[in-house]
């Protein structure tokens, strides 16, 4: 058994159990080749909950801190975060963004999963922000299609800033399937690429009946 399969048999029961976690819509993710989940991101926990409700192991770039802490606490962490599908990225640097892109486009050529906040950060209030075409570029890039998906109620469980989560409901909604090979080619053309992800978020915010903000997310942080 995999490192994953053990981690979701596990821990899969106690999501449900803990956090009433409802799925919605999971059959609509494709059984097999590359796909890309594209959602809202509003805590820390998004990540821990999305790869334990789909069947498939999703593979999604993280903060490389998450897997270089020390002791017993710092392992553990590794090992869970690596297990449920997490790639180490350093994204601080000038070249996080184009790490993170090849990184996301070598699961994808693998025939794989990956996962993606467009957003690029975590909403400060709750609220959906403009994406970030990064996903219009992997999926132009590769042909994938984008599943788009909305975490319903982790802010409640987790505000930003908090430690342990509360108990509480969790929905994790999926949207149909969205392919974009009338672009085929066109994912250095600016115009595209933000149309693309315009269309994305807009599935996004449906789902997720959240208030859409035309700003970016770290915008509105440092403001």
């Amino acid at each position: 058994m995999s490192r994953f399969a053990l981690l979701k048999a596990v821990l899969g029961p106690i999501l449900r159990l803990l956090f009433r976690a409802r799925v919605e819509g999971a059959e609509k993710i494709p059984g097999s080749g590359p796909v890309i989940l594209a959602g809202n991101h509003l805590t820390f926990i998004d990540s821990v909950v999305l790869p334990l409700v789909c069947d498939r192991q999703v593979f999604f770039i993280g903060k490389d801190e998450y897997v270089t802490g020390k002791g017993l606490k710092g392992r553990l962490m590794a090992w869970f975060f690596t297990g449920v599908g997490m790639i180490p990225v350093d994204r601080d640097g000038g070249r996080g963004g184009v790490a993170a892109l090849m990184t996301g486009r070598r699961v994808l050529e693998g025939g794989n999963i990956f996962g993606i906040y467009p957003e690029g950060t975590r909403s400060p209030d709750g609220r959906l922000y403009r994406g970030r075409t990064g996903i219009a570029r992997l999926t132009l890039m590769t042909g994938a299609p984008v599943v788009p998906f909305a975490m319903i109620g982790t802010d409640k469980l987790q505000p930003n800033g908090a430690g342990m989560p509360r108990l509480g409901k969790v929905t994790v909604r999926f949207g149909d399937p969205m392919e974009f090979s009338r672009y085929e080619g066109m994912d250095r053309d600016r115009y595209v690429l933000r149309a693309v992800t315009d269309s994305v978020m807009a599935e996004v915010m449906r789902l997720s009946g959240q208030e859409y903000v035309d700003m970016y997310a770290t915008k509105a942080k440092a403001a």
